[in-house]
Protein backbone atom coordinates (compact mmCIF):
# COMPACT_ATOMS: atom_id res chain seq x y z
CA UNK A 1 0.00 0.00 0.00
CA UNK A 2 1.44 3.42 -1.31
CA UNK A 3 -0.04 6.40 0.37
CA UNK A 4 1.07 9.77 1.85
CA UNK A 5 -2.24 10.11 3.67
CA UNK A 6 -2.92 7.95 6.95
CA UNK A 7 -5.28 9.76 9.27
CA UNK A 8 -8.54 11.99 8.26
CA UNK A 9 -9.82 13.77 11.70
CA UNK A 10 -13.70 15.42 12.29
CA UNK A 11 -15.63 17.05 14.51
CA UNK A 12 -18.13 15.24 15.85
CA UNK A 13 -21.61 17.14 15.55
CA UNK A 14 -23.72 14.35 17.76
CA UNK A 15 -25.98 13.19 14.88
CA UNK A 16 -23.78 12.51 11.82
CA UNK A 17 -22.83 8.85 12.03
CA UNK A 18 -20.90 8.35 8.73
CA UNK A 19 -16.98 9.70 8.36
CA UNK A 20 -15.17 9.27 5.21
CA UNK A 21 -11.59 8.14 5.18
CA UNK A 22 -9.11 9.03 1.88
CA UNK A 23 -6.42 6.23 1.88
CA UNK A 24 -6.55 2.76 1.24
CA UNK A 25 -6.70 -0.09 3.21
CA UNK A 26 -6.96 -3.68 1.74
CA UNK A 27 -9.02 -4.79 4.93
CA UNK A 28 -12.18 -3.38 7.47
CA UNK A 29 -9.14 -4.77 10.05
CA UNK A 30 -6.95 -2.36 8.89
CA UNK A 31 -8.47 1.40 9.92
CA UNK A 32 -8.34 2.09 13.61
CA UNK A 33 -10.53 4.40 14.42
CA UNK A 34 -10.63 6.50 17.85
CA UNK A 35 -12.07 9.02 20.09
CA UNK A 36 -10.82 11.91 21.47
CA UNK A 37 -12.65 13.96 24.42
CA UNK A 38 -12.24 17.93 24.95
CA UNK A 39 -9.96 16.94 27.60
CA UNK A 40 -7.95 15.04 25.34
CA UNK A 41 -8.66 11.56 26.36
CA UNK A 42 -8.70 9.26 23.72
CA UNK A 43 -10.77 5.58 23.20
CA UNK A 44 -10.28 3.55 20.61
CA UNK A 45 -13.37 2.00 19.16
CA UNK A 46 -13.83 -1.60 17.76
CA UNK A 47 -14.78 -2.77 14.70
CA UNK A 48 -18.59 -4.05 14.34
CA UNK A 49 -18.85 -3.20 17.94
CA UNK A 50 -18.93 0.79 17.76
CA UNK A 51 -18.96 0.96 13.80
CA UNK A 52 -18.55 -0.49 10.45
CA UNK A 53 -16.44 -0.17 7.70
CA UNK A 54 -17.04 0.57 3.83
CA UNK A 55 -14.39 0.63 0.61
CA UNK A 56 -11.82 -1.61 1.39
CA UNK A 57 -9.54 -2.21 -1.35
CA UNK A 58 -10.46 1.25 -3.21
CA UNK A 59 -7.69 3.65 -3.65
CA UNK A 60 -10.13 6.66 -3.09
CA UNK A 61 -10.74 5.07 0.58
CA UNK A 62 -14.46 5.09 1.70
CA UNK A 63 -16.27 5.33 4.63
CA UNK A 64 -16.59 4.59 8.75
CA UNK A 65 -19.99 3.93 9.90
CA UNK A 66 -20.80 4.66 13.76
CA UNK A 67 -23.54 1.95 15.23
CA UNK A 68 -26.58 3.09 16.99
CA UNK A 69 -25.54 4.47 20.07
CA UNK A 70 -22.41 5.29 19.32
CA UNK A 71 -22.50 8.28 17.02
CA UNK A 72 -19.80 11.15 18.10
CA UNK A 73 -21.16 14.19 19.71
CA UNK A 74 -20.52 17.46 19.09
CA UNK A 75 -17.32 17.62 22.20
CA UNK A 76 -15.75 14.77 20.43
CA UNK A 77 -13.42 14.54 17.64
CA UNK A 78 -13.55 11.48 15.67
CA UNK A 79 -9.58 9.94 14.25
CA UNK A 80 -9.82 7.11 11.03
CA UNK A 81 -6.22 6.18 10.52
CA UNK A 82 -4.59 3.53 8.93
CA UNK A 83 -3.45 0.66 10.92
CA UNK A 84 -1.51 -2.02 9.38
CA UNK A 85 1.63 -4.42 10.04
CA UNK A 86 4.44 -3.24 8.26
CA UNK A 87 6.75 -6.48 7.10
CA UNK A 88 9.78 -6.95 6.03
CA UNK A 89 10.80 -9.84 4.02
CA UNK A 90 14.45 -10.58 4.85
CA UNK A 91 16.89 -10.96 1.67
CA UNK A 92 18.57 -14.31 1.84
CA UNK A 93 21.94 -14.55 0.42
CA UNK A 94 23.94 -17.24 -0.76
CA UNK A 95 27.48 -17.41 0.44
Amino acid sequence: ISTTIIKNSYNGTGSQDVFPYTFKITANADIQVIIRSNTGVETVKNLTTHYTVSGAGDASGGNVTFTSGNIPTNTETVVIRRNTTNSIRPRIRNL
